[in-house]
């Protein structure tokens, strides 16, 4: 088992005693992505908003890994309000066109800084695919 850590710096850099990624072999772990920036600046906005950058630092860690939405094989989405499930949805639909992967969506009571969001990932690398090495 090889075990690598992923981290873009096109993405918020971990607050704690975490990584943004872990590559484990061919399965790449991302952890929790809210809605700050690559500066630490928190784009507290509408649902809709909040999803968009969180998708975009999820895409960013991605891409530092050689790999895009079509890798990801499991999300978790947790939400501060289940009345935005719908709006989340449309806004994280938008990133899986085809063959969208794996999903559960909780409510929880709260998030970091109080956001609305919160996302995380598990993607893959089928055995004919290039990724980092």
């Amino acid at each position: 088992m090889s075990k690598q850590v992923i981290n873009s710096n096109n993405a918020p850099q971990p607050i704690g005693p975490y990584s943004q990624a872990i590559l484990i072999d061919r399965f790449l772990f991302i952890s929790g992505q809210v809605c700050s920036d690559a500066s630490g600046n928190f784009h507290n906005g509408s649902v809709e908003e909040e999803t968009h950058q969180v998708m975009s630092n999820l895409k960013a860690i991605l891409t530092e890994a050689g790999m895009d939405f079509s890798n990801v094989v499991k999300t978790t989405i947790f939400l501060k309000n289940m009345d935005d499930f719908q709006t989340v949805n449309h806004a994280y639909g938008s990133y899986f066109k085809k063959n969208p992967p794996a999903r559960e969506t909780v409510e929880v009571s709260r998030l970091p800084k109080d956001v609305k969001v919160e996302i995380s990932m598990i993607a893959a690398i089928s055995a004919s695919d290039d990724y980092m090495n």
